[in-house]
Formats: C-alpha cells, structure tokens, sequence
C-alpha cells in the first residue's frame, strides 16, 4: 500500500513540475512572439505573401501571354518530356520573370524609403555666429566689437 501512495505522489509532483514548466515556457514564448520586431516582421510576411500573388497573377495573366505572342505560345505551357518525366521548363521561366518584378519593385520601395527618411531628416543648417570682421585700412582680421584696429590704430565705423 505504501508502494503505491508512493507512486501516486511522485505521480502529483512530476504533474505539478510539468505545468509549471510548461507555464515557464508560454510565458517566455510571449514575451518573444510581443517583441515590436517579432510583430514587425510577422506582418511584412504577409503583405509579402499577398504582394506575391499580385505579382505571379501579372505574371501569369498579363506579361507571359505578352511574350507569348512573340513566342506562339504561353511560357508556362512549355515543357521537355524525357520518358515518364515532364521538365516544365515554361513555368521555371515564368517564376523566374516573376523574382525579377518582385526584387525590381522590393528594389523601388526601399529607395523611396530611404529618400522619405532622408527628407524626414534634413540636417539643420548652423548659423555660425560672425565674431571677427577686417579692418577696412590694414585687412587684418579684428573682434568684431573692437572700434579701434589694434595692428594699425585706424578708428573703425560702427557697423
């Protein structure tokens, strides 16, 4: 009997240990999935993704039939047949026209971005504060709020 209450308490504290690990782990996975730049990229995976689509359907519906004309048929149509196996070499060429749009227009985005930041980051223009001026009989580069030239002695004006 003792056997077995043993066992029924190691039992209760394996159970209890598990869900406080298990509770450690899903608050640790919060604190990582909250994180601003979790969050940030999650959502540029999915404007990725539908902008992904955008692209392949322009590709598809709009420049291969283009291309096709030159070509007489659909790229995507043309494949090589070896035996039993279909190399759809069509649909790589239409994958690849669609990379190239995607990274031209990715490529478009991040240059304006960055001409938005530089214009959101104009660097101010210091105004230096004038503290010499020249003497109008010798040149020599005096303070500004002396009256008399202290290389030649000359009286200055009052500006």
């Amino acid at each position: 009997m003792e056997n077995k209450e043993e066992v029924k308490q190691e039992i209760k504290e394996k159970l209890k240990e598990t869900k406080t690990k298990n509770k450690e782990f899903i608050n640790e996975f919060k604190e990582f999935a909250l994180r601003g730049n979790v969050l940030d990229l999650a959502v540029g995976v999915l404007i990725g993704g539908a902008f992904q689509k955008i692209i392949t359907s322009l590709t598809d519906n709009v420049i291969s039939p283009i291309l096709g004309l030159f070509g007489g048929v659909n790229f995507s149509e043309y494949s090589w047949k070896i035996g039993k196996l279909n190399l759809r070499y069509g649909s790589f060429l239409t994958d690849v026209i669609n990379f190239i749009i995607m990274a031209f227009v990715i490529f478009l985005i991040v240059k304006f971005m960055n001409k938005l930041a530089k214009m959101g980051h104009k660097e101010e223009k210091v105004v230096e504060e004038i503290t010499t001026k020249t003497c109008p009989h010798c040149y020599s580069e005096i303070n500004i709020k002396a009256d008399r030239c202290p290389h030649c002695t000359s009286k200055l004006e009052k500006r």
